[in-house]
């Protein structure tokens, strides 16, 4: 016997949860979108996916566009720099400079004075420095060559000289200074000197990592001071990942204190510099005590001239300083002392990250957020492809080809793409929705109600309103003499034309009574010309009712002959709004207002008018066409109504004369009659004043005529 109970009911008729209901709403959208569309939205998501993975540098090395590459250097720039160590000077590397002013004293500026480097090599081999390493390329012969020469054969500390070829560094060095380079460092062969590499990494301008191994070229500079020296070199022996330039304290201390309106010249760098003027002409007594500033130490010999070897690094984006080539193998140097391997990102997690990147930007999509959620989370994205970057950097990760910039790029044209395709349905729909509504009411207001559903609402609420009110004389008669077809076929036709002039000024079209049209101006959105738009609109209804008198009488002689359009305009309070049940609703208008107007017109058939409307119509219109025809007392309606009637070109003089007549009824009908009857004489065919002649002879005590 199975359990029917509530805790075993089926799960099947759930509904899935909203996220979930978004995410397949947004999905359907996209696949409703066209073949061509979801083609072009997949090789966006393509191209979003490679951006995110290679905004830094393709495959081949290339740069993908200069704008994103180069966002990624300044962003990693400004990571790389703000996240560095601040550290005291680091007194494990010594360098010894040639200056500027060592030049000049000197009278020798290039090449540099080898006679001067000779010297110095002679009195620092005397003070036990762990590794001494020459920056300094001797392409070039000089008379002092050979005293050069034999001072490196004879040298008791392991000395790195400087090493380049047209290979791998030919901006630095021709064929010729190659040539030259290689026999002089062929005859320290068997010697504690041996050549190293001062190649330098400037891909994109600025020495951000250190240079690649290359298998022809000795090790570079810093790995063959630390070889030789018994240092720790191994874990650096294949690194090619970014060099972690630090910061000097002292530097950033007086940095402080210059913006508080200190002197940052007496700033301390980074690294100890000597200039090697100092080391020359030594008195051998002296030679002790500048052996305490130079024993276990890496001294560094190389130049730090102005307009020579200065090399851009990451820092420079920033502080605008381009520091010597030599204090970037000083940095090498403190690395690779303090073991500071930088973890590298393999490529396959930046292919996950990319993928993840784009995921989350189709998901969110999908969702078809509204503007007021999506930019909250673009900011939380931003911050976050931002954010990670600076946080591994932080971690003393190596951030050096991490897409931060091509994760934002990737995201927001992974978005774009999806968007616009589901977007694309939701414009058709909306096209769809609004095309439907446009025959009701007017287009633009069918797009406010598209954009802001709440307008149509089940329920009402109380608005003042123009009401228009429009009928067919004789069309029920007619119908009943012609095939049922034929008159399908008219009042197709007649509908059509009066429901474009109503739409064509703005209206919405209430209903369809039959060959009766009902609209109205002011709602669901008022505007300030609703008044004028209604009036014109009154006048064009009967104008298009005479027009299609005449193109049925033009179709078919035989048909019987077609009434004209009546219509009745008031201004007055309505409850406008979605009225009905759960099955079917109708947005329409109610109240006095529309009974109102339903009477006006009913009244022209006794008026022997075509267009009538209230005083208070008329006078919200704003037009100067009406001419006042009395007042009447309207059918169930217990107040009496002073009726208009549009007369565009009627003459000013005629139309103040009536307005008179309408003044003087209830106090003085003989002059109100008086007052027609001269009108009369200038439009003696004028059936509707005629009319009035006539109900003025017939007024009740209060000047009000009472229709039957």
């Amino acid at each position: 016997m199975s359990d029917t109970g509530p805790d075993n009911r089926s799960d099947a008729g759930k509904q899935p949860p909203w996220g979930m209901q978004l995410l397949h709403r947004g999905w359907r959208n996209v696949r409703e979108a066209g073949t061509i569309q979801i083609l072009a939205t997949i090789v966006l998501v393509a191209f979003a996916i490679f951006i995110a993975r290679f905004s830094w540098v393709l495959p081949d090395g290339e740069e993908p566009t200069p704008l994103t590459n180069a966002a990624e250097r300044a962003v990693y720039d400004l990571r790389s720099y703000f996240a560095a160590d601040l550290v005291e000077q680091d007194d494990r590397v010594i360098m010894v400079v040639f200056t500027d002013q060592t030049l000049m004293a000197a009278r020798k500026r290039s090449p540099l004075p080898r006679d001067m480097l000779a010297e110095a090599l002679l009195n620092l081999d005397q003070m036990n420095p762990k590794a001494i390493g020459i920056d300094i390329l001797f392409d070039q012969p000089q008379d002092e060559d050979e005293d050069l020469i034999e001072v490196l054969r004879g040298m008791q500390t392991p000395t790195a000289v400087g090493y380049a070829e047209v290979a791998t560094n030919e901006d630095n060095i021709f064929w010729e200074q190659e040539q030259y380079l290689r026999e002089f460092l062929s005859a320290l062969d068997g010697t504690n000197a041996r050549p190293a590499s001062v190649r330098l990494d400037n891909t994109f301008g600025a020495t951000r990592v250190w240079p690649s191994i290359e298998a022809n070229l000795p090790p570079v500079l810093a790995r063959a001071m630390l070889e030789d020296a018994g240092g720790p070199f191994e874990p650096f022996a294949d690194y090619t990942g970014a060099i972690e330039y630090r910061r000097s304290l002292y530097e950033e201390q007086q940095n402080e204190g210059a913006e508080e309106g200190g002197d940052e010249n007496d700033s301390v760098p980074l690294f100890q510099s000597l200039d090697i003027s100092a080391f020359v002409d030594l008195d051998p007594e002296v030679i002790p005590f500048f052996a305490e500033a130079i024993e276990g130490k890496y001294v560094l010999i190389g130049g730090e001239i102005v307009d020579y070897d200065r090399v851009e690094t990451s820092f420079t984006s920033i502080t605008g300083k381009e520091p010597p080539g030599i204090s970037v193998h000083a940095e090498m140097i403190s690395q690779m002392l303090d073991g500071r391997v930088m973890p590298q990102i393999s490529s396959g997690i930046l292919w996950l990250m990319a993928v993840i990147v784009v995921l989350t930007a189709v998901l969110t999509a999908l969702l078809e957020w509204p503007a007021r959620r999506l930019v909250p989370l673009l900011l939380v994205m931003g911050v976050l492809f931002v954010g990670l970057p600076v946080l591994l950097q932080v971690r003393d990760v190596d951030t050096y080809g991490l897409p931060a910039v091509g994760w934002l790029v990737g995201w927001i044209v992974a978005f774009t793409a999806v968007t616009a395709a589901a977007r694309s349905v939701g414009r058709k729909q909306r096209n769809f929705a609004t095309g439907a509504l446009g025959k009701y009411i007017p287009r633009d207001i069918a797009q406010q109600i598209i954009d802001r559903p709440e307008l149509l609402s089940l329920g009402g609420e109380k608005r003042a309103i123009y009401v228009m009110f429009s009928d067919l004389e004789g069309f029920t008669k007619m119908s009943h003499a012609i095939e049922p077809e034929m008159v399908a076929k008219l009042l197709n036709r007649y509908l059509e034309m009066l429901s474009n002039v109503v739409l064509e000024h703005g209206g919405v079209i209430d209903k369809f009574v039959g060959d009766a049209v009902v609209a109205f101006w002011g709602a669901p959105i008022a505007r300030a010309d609703d008044a004028e738009r209604a009036a014109k609109a009154g006048y064009a209804i009967w104008e298009a009712g005479e027009a299609f008198r005449k193109e049925v009488a033009a179709m078919d002689p035989n048909l019987p002959k077609i009434g004209k359009t009546r219509v009745g305009l008031h201004y007055g309070e309505a409850v406008i709004g979605n009225f009905g049940g759960e099955t079917r609703i109708q947005y329409t208008a109610l109240g006095d207002s529309m009974n109102t107007a339903a009477r006006l017109e009913a009244a022209n058939k006794a008026l022997q008018s075509s267009v009538m409307a209230s005083r208070e119509f008329a006078e919200r219109s704003g037009l100067d066409w009406w001419r006042a025809m009395g007042r009447v007392r309207l059918r169930g309606r217990a107040q009496p109504v002073d009726i208009f009637e549009p007369a565009p070109g009627f003459p000013a003089e005629d139309r103040e004369k009536l307005a008179e007549s309408s003044n003087l009824a209830g106090t003085d009908p003989a002059k109100a009659t008086q007052l027609v009857a001269e009108v009369v004489a200038g439009h003696p065919a004028d059936l509707a004043l005629l009319n009035l002649i006539n109900r003025l002879d017939n007024l009740d005590e209060g000047g009000t005529y009472v229709l039957g």
